[in-house]
């Protein structure tokens, strides 16, 4: 699937000579995870999940590697199971250790999720039928003027820092349903599980809307030039047995200070064999024998 366009974008684009696309980088800026918002507003709309529809635009952007945390993940959990049950033969090389950890997590959304607007949004629709309060969690969508307004949250894994918090708005008569302009999307979609936002209006405009939202998230990524993995501190680490820390990489060496047990210590990254330069939390610096050391949990 390639060359994915979307015909009339939106208002802001209806003067430009060529449909805008999926956004695409030359890099790739970390591992990202997709995850479903808490309320299924979708299957009001009898839509597929929003995060089968994110991975699409992740995948044509090329600005993260997707790990998969949802069914995939399952289906890998069971086969981690029979390796280590002893099902598998031997040399299947499937265990631990062998998980890609994600940078960061992708939450798409619905904005205006506590505004019920009555009669005009999803919830003043189908209140009656799918049950009370569905208005306040979709309130970003209406069926009557088929409009969409969505948020995409980006937050960082390892320091929860919310890289990027956009909105997208999209509405039918940007789509140009006239001319055909989502004919390209129904086979990519399919493949990835979100053929029914090709196949209704109002699937399609929540695409839209979508898209939208993306196209300024990989925006922000690309101005901040972030890299998840390489922009947080070094995990921290708990002294295992008494130890000592030195000026230098060096058991001759000046002692900084004493090391008791269950002491935490921040590797700076800096390492000479078994020896790691460390800091505690009083801001002291030197080396100590990295098997002294343990994870911190």
């Amino acid at each position: 699937m390639t060359g994915l366009a979307i015909a009339g974008f939106s208002a802001a684009y209806a003067d430009t000579a060529q449909p805008p696309s999926v956004p695409t980088c030359d890099k790739k800026y970390g591992t990202l995870a997709v995850k479903e918002p808490e309320d299924n507003w979708w299957t009001a709309l009898n839509l597929d999940s929003p995060a089968a529809l994110i991975k699409v635009y992740v995948s044509q952007s090329h600005c993260f590697t997707l790990v998969d945390r949802g069914k995939g993940l399952a289906a890998a959990q069971a086969e981690r199971a029979l390796a280590s049950s002893g099902e598998e033969r031997v040399g299947s090389n499937v265990g631990k250790g062998q998980m890609k950890a994600a940078d960061f997590v992708l939450i798409p959304d619905m904005a205006n999720r506590n505004r019920n607007a009555g009669g005009t949004n999803i919830g003043g629709v189908l209140g009656g039928l799918v049950g009370h309060g569905l208005g306040a969690i979709v309130g970003g969508i209406s069926l009557k003027s088929k409009t969409a307004d969505v948020v995409l949250t980006l937050t960082d894994v390892r320091s929860t820092e919310q890289v990027s918090l956009q909105q997208g708005h999209a509405k039918k008569t940007d789509l140009g349903f006239g001319g055909g302009g989502f004919g390209g999307w129904a086979g990519g979609f399919a493949a990835a599980g979100a053929s029914t936002y090709a196949n209704t209006e109002i699937g399609q405009v929540v695409a839209q809307a979508y898209l939208d939202a993306y196209s300024k998230m990989v925006g922000d990524v690309k101005a901040s030039n972030t890299t998840a993995n390489a922009d947080n501190t070094q995990q921290s680490v708990a002294v295992t047995k008494p130890a000592k820390m030195y000026t230098n990489a060096d058991l001759k060496s000046p002692v900084v200070r004493d090391l008791d047990p269950g002491m935490m210590l921040y590797p700076t990254g800096e390492k000479m064999g078994v020896w790691w330069k460390v800091t505690d939390e009083l801001g002291n610096a030197g080396w100590t024998v990295s098997t002294n050391l343990q994870l911190a949990k």
